[in-house]
């Protein structure tokens, strides 16, 4: 698998984001996947990760699989999220999403999930994607850490 560029912001990917993951994603140019071990910050409810944070790593990870099939980024205008078990701080999981429709170009779905190292669905999510305008795109990519060749050469900035 490829690893997929990464920004300088982001709170779940930016390597300059003191309160934020660092999470690293990887592509075989379908399916996206990451690798996360929650911290003891991380809880919401006595040594359970907080929902939020599970949520926010779906997110992220249907957002890269959308931009890995389209070339382009967008944000979430619609997600549902279906907790299935409890995550604890330290705990290894691997995350997986990939797009599973372009709407012409307007909308984009996706799915991901999170499940333990013995394979137990932790969570999933469904959600919806907006494409980013060209303007957007263009404030965007300086952020972007790692090369954003692959995102130029289809998006109408480039």
């Amino acid at each position: 698998m490829q690893e997929l560029p990464h920004t300088r912001s982001c709170f779940v990917c930016g390597e300059s984001n003191p309160a934020g993951l660092r999470l690293r994603f990887h592509t075989d140019g379908h399916l996206v996947r990451a690798e996360f071990t929650p911290r003891p910050e991380h809880i919401g409810f006595r040594d359970v990760v907080h929902g939020g944070i599970i949520a926010t790593i779906l997110d992220e990870i249907m957002v890269w699989a959308c931009a890995v099939q389209v070339r382009k980024f967008g944000y979430c205008a619609e997600m549902s999220v279906r907790y299935q078990q409890p995550l604890r701080p330290g705990q290894v999981v691997v995350a997986t999403g990939e797009m599973v429709a372009n709407r012409r170009n307007r909308i984009f779905e996706a799915k991901a999930e999170i499940r333990s190292r013995d394979n137990s669905l932790m969570a999933s999510a469904t959600g919806k994607y907006l494409p980013l305008k060209a303007d957007e795109m263009s404030g965007f990519l300086p952020d972007l850490v790692g090369g954003d060749e692959w995102i130029r050469a289809a998006s109408p900035i480039g």
